[in-house]
């Protein structure tokens, strides 16, 4: 599959229904319920329509969204980065996550730098945001590392809990 994004290390590309044991190995990780929040994904029968409304269906409808990543050379996946307009948030917003075992060797701030200079250069936004939750400081540092600065804390509309708001860009 063609690259969305490349980087020194890294490919990003869209998801698809042959990436779905890896999404459930990523939603059922407990970094991510943790952090993120539990999905109900268990099997790759649950994973393959949540692929299709959660991921697909999103490039189609806003022409970006959460993208596979990998390294060159490798095909297996070992996170998920992109960018994504969520209706809680007033602009677009960048996310990622990775498996554990790849943690901590500068991928996600890699991925993540990327998705911003596509933002900017491919897509024209002049300002972008990211969420995070207060408990996750790893998460901190890989955005303010990429250049992001929080901005504010607050409980987003249908939420729970308070999230820290990152951003990026004009006025930033």
């Amino acid at each position: 599959m063609t690259p969305v994004l490349q980087t020194e290390r890294l490919q990003l590309r869209h998801f698809d229904a042959n990436d779905a044991d890896f999404i459930v190995a990523l939603l059922n990780d407990p970094g991510w319920i943790q952090h993120i929040g539990d999905r109900g994904v268990r099997t790759a029968d649950d994973a393959r329509p949540w692929i299709a409304t959660r991921l697909t269906e999103v490039y189609e409808r806003q022409g970006f969204g959460f993208w596979a990543v990998q390294r060159h050379g490798d095909a297996e996946p070992i996170g998920l980065c992109g960018l994504i307009k969520r209706d809680t948030l007033e602009h677009v917003d960048v996310g990622y996550a990775f498996m554990p075992r790849f943690r901590g060797q500068g991928y996600a701030r890699e991925a993540v730098q990327a998705c911003l200079r596509h933002g900017r250069d491919v897509l024209g936004l002049t300002r972008i945001l990211a969420i995070t939750s207060p408990a996750n400081e790893a998460s901190q540092r890989v955005l303010e590392a990429s250049g992001m600065r929080l901005e504010d804390r607050r409980v987003l509309a249908g939420e729970e809990r308070e999230t820290l708001v990152y951003a990026w860009g004009a006025n930033a």
